[in-house]
């Protein structure tokens, strides 16, 4: 058995190691709610992205359609979620403030169309598909599925906050 000035030092050190260890790493994420929302380009992807609101007309959208172009930053952030997963893209769709303030605020049906008429415009642009294969895609079980885990994600994230 070692001295007791030996047992006090590696008392010591072991007290020393285990509070840089605290103090080094990061704090464990407790109740994680899915994985990939660790993720920062996943989870609130447009934080740091100015939307104004205010500005938003939904009346305009659905009698003239919408400029592909305004929606720059989600079909962006889309593409590189696509490139992570399909429930990445589907996550990401998901968060983005205009979307969720349609959905908030307007009819089931016009926000269904809203959705459908932006997935088939990210499609057309990505991966240079019609109207016809976009809805294919959109309605294929992988996709449905990935929707539908996103879904649920993300309601348990904010059911928490």
């Amino acid at each position: 058995m070692a001295s007791a000035d030996k047992q006090k030092k590696r008392a010591q050190r072991a007290k020393t190691k285990a509070r840089q260890n605290r103090m080094g790493k990061p704090k464990a994420q407790v109740n994680v709610v899915h994985p990939i929302l660790a993720n920062p380009l996943i989870n609130e992807p447009f934080d740091d992205v100015e939307i104004d609101l205010s500005t938003f007309d939904f009346k305009d959208i659905e009698e003239n359609g919408f400029d592909p172009a305004h929606f720059d930053d989600l079909f962006q952030a889309m593409k590189a979620g696509e490139g992570i997963s399909l429930l990445a893209l589907c996550l990401i769709f998901l968060q983005y403030p205009v979307l969720e303030l349609v959905v908030a605020e307007e009819s089931e049906e016009a926000a269904t169309d809203f959705m459908m008429g932006l997935l088939i415009v990210y499609r057309g642009i990505f991966h240079d598909e019609d109207e016809d294969a976009a809805i294919t895609w959109i309605g294929s079980d992988a996709f449905q599925s990935a929707y539908n885990e996103a879904s649920l994600i993300l309601q348990k994230k904010n059911a928490r906050a």
